[in-house]
């Protein structure tokens, strides 16, 4: 329950309030589960006020400073908070329908699970904050400021954007994986480096202008276009007109039969995103000879992407494919081998050729590979890694 005495104080107007606070700033107020329906708090400094179960439906928080303040399960129906600065602070799983934020400040603030339907969110500060699992159905977001912004979830749906209108929004490096689409509307956008575009959840049609949206210039962006309803003609000509695909070089994939399910991981996302694999499985012919194929492919492809494990570092064959890369990369003068490790093997091993490759490369960190998040930010950087930048 709310300490009375700070209730009292705050119902005796903002002045008295903020001369207070001035006088006590290492008191953090207690306003949890008090009722302020329809209070004026215009102005009041109100940082790391604890509003936790508080109603606060149609509430003034014009200009307020409400940074690092706590509002969990708070409900702010219709609350006014335009131009209030909400640094840090935490609104998980608030109702929050119809409320205002015009040009509001919330850097770094957590909004998880938060309930802004209808909400008007324009010029609004967003940069870095949590909105996974958030609802925005119908919520204005024009010109709002969404870069950095997390907008997805791992345990379940991401954030909820029904009939959202993000015109103009900035979505620089934003994730909208697992995001909820359907009538949302994209207009004046830069989403080049929109994380999870390939993975939102399109419920629906939504609303594109393509003429004004900057889109990935890989598969992420047909796939987005699908998913939002543009007819393929449409997208034939976008793809004709608009991108100029990145190329990587081509690669094969070296690896035990035990991570065969991390291979074929790789091989299809590799494929997806524009990237040439040469994958036993999918590449050998039946009557083919092993190694006189494999030393064709190897000779073929501009890397030997070489997935370390406890299981490769014993094996035979991936010592082989290793020796075949490291005799091209003397031979031609440039760098073959690309390594990934999926465990710690790598590097507590004493094998000869896996200790001189320890000792002497840098080896890309797969290790979280079997966690969506982990996966997902190993193979970016992968894909970066393996931009052909000489074309």
């Amino acid at each position: 329950m709310a300490n009375q005495e700070h209730v009292d104080l705050l119902k005796q107007g903002i002045a008295e309030w903020n001369l207070w606070r001035d006088e006590h700033p290492k008191i953090r107020p207690d306003l949890r589960s008090a009722k302020l329906n329809g209070s004026d708090l215009t102005n009041a400094d109100l940082t790391s006020t604890d509003f936790s179960f508080a109603t606060l439906s149609r509430v003034k928080l014009i200009h307020a400073n409400l940074s690092f303040a706590t509002f969990s399960f708070a409900i702010l129906n219709e609350a006014d908070l335009s131009t209030a600065t909400l640094i840090h602070t935490d609104l998980s799983g608030d109702i929050l329908n119809k409320v205002i934020l015009n040009e509001a400040k919330l850097t770094g603030a957590i909004l998880k699970g938060a309930n802004l339907s209808t909400a008007t969110l324009i010029h609004t500060d967003f940069n870095g904050a949590d909105l996974s699992g958030v609802i925005l159905n119908e919520a204005d977001l024009t010109n709002t400021d969404l870069s950095g912004a997390n907008l997805n979830n791992t345990t379940f749906d991401g954030a909820i954007l029904t009939s959202a209108n993000l015109s103009g929004a900035d979505l620089t490096n934003a994730d909208l994986t697992r995001a909820n689409l359907w009538d949302t509307v994209f207009a004046n956008n830069d989403l080049s480096t929109t994380k999870g575009l390939a993975e939102v959840y399109h419920k629906g049609p939504s609303h594109i202008e393509l003429h004004s949206v900057k889109l990935p210039q890989d598969g992420s962006a047909l796939h987005f276009l699908r998913g939002v309803g543009i007819p393929d003609e449409w997208i034939d000509f976008y793809h004709a007109s608009m991108m100029h695909p990145i190329h990587y070089y081509s690669c094969f994939i070296s690896y035990a039969s035990d991570n065969e399910d991390i291979a074929k991981r790789l091989h299809a996302d590799l494929q997806a995103s524009g990237v040439r694999c040469w994958f036993a499985p999918h590449d050998l012919k039946p009557g083919d000879f092993f190694r006189e194929e494999i030393d064709k492919a190897i000779h073929l492809q501009d890397k030997l992407l070489l997935i370390f494990s406890e299981q490769s570092v014993a094996s035979k064959w991936v010592r082989y494919e290793v020796n075949r890369a490291l005799d091209r990369e003397v031979n031609q003068e440039r760098m073959i081998l690309f390594p990934i490790r999926l465990d710690d093997a790598v590097l507590h091993t004493k094998g000869d050729w896996a200790h001189s490759l320890r000792s002497s490369r840098h080896i890309g960190n797969f290790t979280r590979w079997q966690e969506h998040q982990g996966y997902q930010e190993a193979f970016t950087q992968l894909l970066q890694h393996l931009k052909d930048e000489t074309t």
